[in-house]
Order: structure tokens, then sequence, then C-alpha cells
């Protein structure tokens, strides 16, 4: 015995990389235009160690998306089948999906340059395919308005959805999902005392499972 400490066990890959993702996410959320350099240093790893694992920034963003896209998946199938309510079944979905998109709301300004419309879409798209199905459902229920069919209602109210998680990083609006999941119920055309009133037992029942 030497009496020397044992050298520390060299990181693996998958966890280096997975670092390098939560430095870059909290980097660019501090400051969009951060560079490669200051989210290696936030990492803790050299700058030559972010090329091991991504070709440049916009490959680093993609990789943000696609963790985001991962964990939109997760949060869509946490949401379980529709319910019979299809006011229910929308204010669970926004309840659900919130955390996500408050975690990664970074992607909203880095798609404007670093995503192209083709990744956004494909980020976005199981949240989309299942509102999607919700409206339809209500629409048929009379739940919803139908002046809009469910697809294009759909990305309004993504838009509407987008726009609040914007305005989170502008510091112009801050929200624990209930106040969003009110205004997509109304947008849907819900009147606003039971969207109100649907989006709160949700809410503290705990009706709307956090996506694992």
């Amino acid at each position: 015995m030497t009496g020397r400490p044992a050298p520390p066990a060299p990181r693996r890959p998958a966890a280096t990389r997975a670092r390098i993702l939560e430095a870059a996410l909290h980097e660019l959320g501090r400051n969009p235009d951060s560079t490669l350099a200051e989210m290696a240093e936030a990492a803790g790893v050299a700058r030559r160690t972010v090329y091991v694992h991504f070709a440049g920034r916009s490959a680093l963003v993609e990789g943000i998306a696609a963790d985001a896209a991962e964990a939109i998946r997760r949060a869509v199938a946490a949401t379980g089948a529709p319910a019979a309510d299809a006011a229910t079944a929308l204010a669970r979905f926004v309840l659900t999906l919130w955390p996500v998109g408050d975690r990664y709301r970074v992607l909203i300004g880095l798609a404007r340059q670093d995503l192209g419309p083709d990744q956004a879409d494909a980020v976005l798209s199981p949240a989309r395919d299942r509102v999607t199905g919700i409206l339809a459902l209500g629409q048929r229920q009379g739940v919803f308005h139908t002046r809009v069919p469910p697809a294009p209602l759909g990305r309004a109210l993504e838009a509407l959805l987008l726009a609040l998680l914007d305005g989170i990083n502008s510091g112009t609006w801050a929200d624990d999902g209930t106040r969003a999941a009110t205004a997509a119920l109304i947008a849907a055309g819900v009147g606003s005392d039971v969207a109100a009133t649907t989006v709160h037992r949700l809410h503290n029942t705990g009706q709307a499972p956090p996506p694992r």
C-alpha cells in the first residue's frame, strides 16, 4: 500500500453527455447567446470534451430538443386515455405537459435560429396528435366550439401556450400551469367559470400526474 488516494473513476460517456446538456440548458436559459466555451465551463468539462459529444452549437441544441421530445412523449403517455369529459382531458393534458414545457422553454427562442421547422414539428408531434383527439371528442360532445376544426384549433392552442411559456422567458408571466390550462379551456370554448373549476379540481386533487 502506498497511501496514495485512488484516482477518480472516469466519467461514463452517457453521464458526461447528460451533464453537458443540463449545463447547456441552464446557460442558454440565462443567455441564449451563450458560447460553447461558457457551456463547457458550466458543465465542468473542457471545450474539447463537448466536441466529443456534439459537433457544435447546433448539434448541442438538437440534443436538448431530442431530450425535450422524449420528455413530451413520456408526459403524453402519463396523461393516459382521454377522460370521458373532454374538458377534463384537456385540462389534465395541459397541467401534465406544463412542467415539461417550462423546463425546455428555452427552445422557443432557439428554434428560430438553431432548429428548423421540421425538427420543431418532430418535438411537438406527440402532443399535437393527442390534443387533436381531445378537441375532436370535445366537439362531438358539444363541450368545445365547432367553428374551427380540431387540428387547426389545436395549433392555435399550441401557439397560445408557447406564447405563455415565452412570457416566462421574458419575465412577464409566471404560472404553475393552472392559469395556462384555464386559458386553454376558455380558448377552446369552455365558459370561464367551468374552466376554472375544472382546472382547480384536477390541480387540488392531484389528478394531473407529473411526467416521469
